[in-house]
């Protein structure tokens, strides 16, 4: 088998921007949209936020006091490297939910509450948005499956 196996270990929502989200045991993706009751859902390209564990557990190790949601991070994974999917990646998360890739990191003009908070934000590093093109529930400890890559 090529591909290693993605896992979603965590989803997190928040009602407020620039705030740590509070963990759920599943939620449910709406197309063009987001998670629904999350903060950053909306029309827009950054919908829906993926940050890998190993991203958070290298945070813990630097002496961060931080776990899932707490970089504002709607899903959480293992086994898969964000940054090394091209945008316009497309990914399927449990059993019928789709998103697409639509931007790796981000600019951050001030240090959020996230930063002052945790210590350090990596999602302007380390996180991956996408948008939502197909809904559906998903649950910690669904899979998740890249579905096509586009080429360099």
């Amino acid at each position: 088998m090529e591909q290693k196996n993605i896992e979603i270990v965590a989803i997190a929502v928040s009602k407020k921007k620039g705030t740590r989200k509070q963990t759920v045991p599943e939620a449910e993706l709406i197309v063009e949209h987001g998670l629904k009751g999350d903060a950053h859902a909306g029309t827009w390209h950054r919908q829906v936020s993926f940050l890998s564990y190993e991203n958070i557990a290298a945070a813990r190790e630097k002496g961060l006091d931080v776990g899932f949601g707490d970089f504002a991070e709607n899903i959480a994974t293992t086994g898969v490297d964000w940054k090394a999917l091209p945008v316009g990646t497309q990914l399927r998360l449990g059993e019928t939910a789709r998103v697409e890739i639509t931007q790796i990191g981000k600019e951050c003009h001030n240090k959020c509450a996230i930063y002052y908070q945790a210590g350090d934000c990596i999602m302007p590093r380390e996180g991956v948005f996408g948008r939502v093109l197909a809904g559906g529930l998903i649950r910690v400890g669904d899979s998740i499956q890249i579905i096509n890559k586009e080429s360099d």
